[in-house]
């Protein structure tokens, strides 16, 4: 019966990726309907709490969007970026990466793509060197934002053993930013020169790159694009501020005890506060809110935790003894393989959120302390190996010069490197610093 199930969660989760989109969400639904109704297999309770979050998360970035505080985020990366065209390898990934580490989600990555494409071709830089990194260094800086969904799973299935936000941010911070830079170091001279790539030099002699010289060009910025960054930024600054000191949430006498508001709830109110704020004191239109890129894709993103999350729990909640059975030898003699765990069902979930879930607590089940699986966390950054997740599909999509592509066999894809060499350096800086820091 376990192998039934597995297979026809494999088949939602292929089916899903293949027709992309919120394809991922409905078959996991699917899926969620066959072993719920013909299986029997009773559905564990949705993923409230982690939807939440994202919800929230996704209003407050594309309320700021919408105000034009990522264009203005984005003009000021442009401006930095072609002040330095020849650095642009190694500028891009940082600048996405502190993006997505203030914005919470790796969806602000879609404004700058089309700004590195065009500067590197035009200072015949590799377009695939920046546009690689640009994309795994988005993925790598969700665990290291403090307004993330991931992050916030993390810091309620750690808190009963006394790791918080700060202990959690210390450890993947570091070894996330430290993955990004030895894989831009390696990226940097991967691949051969834009005028020695045949497919460069074919859509050249074909006469196809009539349009690579095209500017991107944005509409001007508004005057409170300025206002909503700031407000952006104070409800970061208030969401860290509160990770550090439990006295500044609001607490309650339950059972005998002082308990304070949970992160996961302070996430969720400060963001949709300051969206608020920022539609009242920048005079903005709520209804632009939902035309934002930025709305477009969270809500996607929204629907795909819905439903392969939803599917992937009960999956694995249900034949939780069968699997523990089968890896529980071998994982708790080399606990390190449970980063291996991580990283193939994060392959298969096609979701940092949706991986944490569903594993983290086989983890603890397993009797891994949770330091352990603090230094595997990194691991769930397996997004990349196969090529069909959105922001590498934007990527691909962008570079006229054909370098960002797909391989013949399909996995030997322009993201393969850096997003291995990052993901394996960000769990070997953790584990250094779960033992430094635990």
């Amino acid at each position: 019966m376990l192998w039934i199930q597995m297979t026809i969660v494999l088949l939602a989760i292929f089916l899903g990726a293949r027709l992309q989109g919120i394809s991922l969400g409905i078959m996991g639904g699917l899926g969620l309907a066959i072993l719920a109704f013909i299986f029997q297999v009773k559905p564990t309770d949705p993923p409230t709490e982690v939807l939440m979050i994202v919800t929230a998360v996704v209003t407050a970035s594309s309320t700021l969007e919408a105000a034009g505080g990522l264009r203005y985020l984005t003009t000021l990366a442009e401006r930095f970026i072609r002040r330095y065209p020849h650095r642009i390898t190694f500028l891009s990934p940082l600048i996405v990466y502190l993006f997505t580490l203030l914005g919470g989600t790796g969806h602000t990555l879609y404004a700058i793509l089309p700004v590195i494409a065009d500067v590197a071709k035009d200072v015949g830089v590799r377009p695939s060197r920046p546009l690689s990194m640009a994309v795994i260094a988005a993925q790598q800086a969700v665990l290291a934002s403090p307004i993330s969904a991931p992050i916030a799973l993390v810091v309620g299935l750690f808190a009963p053993y006394g790791i918080g936000l700060i202990d959690i941010l210390k450890v993947c911070v570091p070894a996330t930013f430290g993955g990004v830079l030895l894989a831009t170091l390696v990226v940097n001279k991967w691949g051969k020169e834009l005028h020695e790539d045949p497919a460069y030099l074919r859509r050249v002699q074909g006469a196809q790159q009539k349009a690579e010289a095209q500017t991107v060009k944005t509409d001007p910025v508004p005057s409170t694009a300025k206002r909503s960054v700031t407000l952006f930024a104070l409800g970061i600054t208030i969401v860290m501020l509160c990770g550090v000191w439990k006295g500044l949430r609001p607490s309650w006498e339950i059972d005998g005890t002082r308990q304070p508001m949970a992160m996961s709830v302070v996430i969720e109110i400060m963001m949709l506060s300051i969206a608020a704020l920022i539609v009242l004191l920048c005079k903005l239109d709520p209804k632009e809110i939902v035309k934002s890129n930025v709305f477009s894709s969270g809500i996607q993103a929204v629907i795909a935790i819905l439903g392969i999350s939803w599917l992937g729990d009960t999956f694995i909640t249900t034949n939780k003894e069968e699997i523990l059975v089968a890896v529980q030898a071998q994982i708790t003699q080399k606990p390190w393989q449970f980063s291996l765990l991580l990283f193939l069902m994060s392959i298969l979930l096609v979701s940092q959120t949706a991986t944490i879930r569903a594993v983290i607590p086989l983890g603890i089940a397993l009797g891994l302390p949770a330091p352990a699986l603090l230094a595997a966390l990194p691991a769930v950054n397996g997004l990349f190996f196969i090529p069909n997740y959105p922001t590498l599909l934007a990527a691909i999509s962008l570079d006229s010069t054909g370098t960002t592509r797909v391989g013949k066999f399909v996995l030997n894809h322009s993201f393969m490197i850096p997003g291995l060499v990052a993901t394996t350096t960000a769990v070997v800086i953790a584990g250094a610093l779960v033992k430094l820091f635990f």
